[in-house]
């Protein structure tokens, strides 16, 4: 089953090995610590009873006690300066992945661009607008032409010329403007009629 599991999966049983590791360490310290006690209180009693020889004894076990003790506690500060650089060399991971994949996603995005393509379809596209204006034009000027043009066989057919018609034009235009004429004329005088209706009522 261990073939087959994750690379998380193992860093995790990595950290609960270091961890479990470094709370034997603990626990073993804190033993230390009791044997010094231990130790101690006894080499007191030795003392009070006047065996030097246990006294000797105990006093040299003592010493070695506190040499494991400070042995243990540098493993323990080892094994936790071990953990710090392990999380900032993860740390450091985690940002050269992301920094790959970046440049991965990047170097995609690149890749899928074709500049000169797009050069080509837009240039195609500018020509394209540029021949349409041009027809346009084209097809406007022609359509003048032939609103001329039948203006100018209407007039021949009809013997009407064009002066005959800018003079209609503008006698419609004077037409319109004597009936707007009139109409004023004839709002101003309801108006003076309804003043003099109130004048009178006064």
């Amino acid at each position: 089953m261990g073939l087959f599991k994750s690379k998380d999966e193992r860093r995790i049983e990595r950290e609960m090995k270091i961890r479990q590791g470094m709370r034997a360490i603990e626990k073993s310290i804190r033993q230390q610590e009791k044997f010094s006690e231990d130790f101690i209180k006894n080499a007191q009693n030795a003392k009070k009873i006047g065996d030097d020889n246990q006294y000797q004894f105990i006093r040299g076990a003592l010493k070695k006690t506190y040499a494991v003790k400070k042995m243990l506690e540098r493993q323990l500060l080892a094994i936790r300066n071990a953990m710090l650089i392990s999380q900032q060399a993860e740390a450091s991971r985690q940002f050269a992945t992301s920094m790959n994949e970046m440049a991965a996603q990047i170097s995609q995005v690149f890749g899928e661009m074709d500049l000169t393509k797009t050069q080509a379809q837009w240039e195609k596209a500018v020509n394209q607008a540029s021949n349409m204006e041009e027809r346009m034009e084209v097809f406007l000027d022609s359509m003048e032409q032939s609103a001329i043009s039948g203006g100018q066989t209407t007039a021949a057919t009809t013997g009407v010329s064009d002066e005959e018609i800018d003079r209609m034009i503008s006698a419609d235009v004077l037409a319109q403007e004597k009936t707007e004429f009139g109409k004023l004329d004839q709002l101003e005088s309801e108006i003076a009629r309804e003043l003099g209706a109130a004048k009178q009522k006064d």
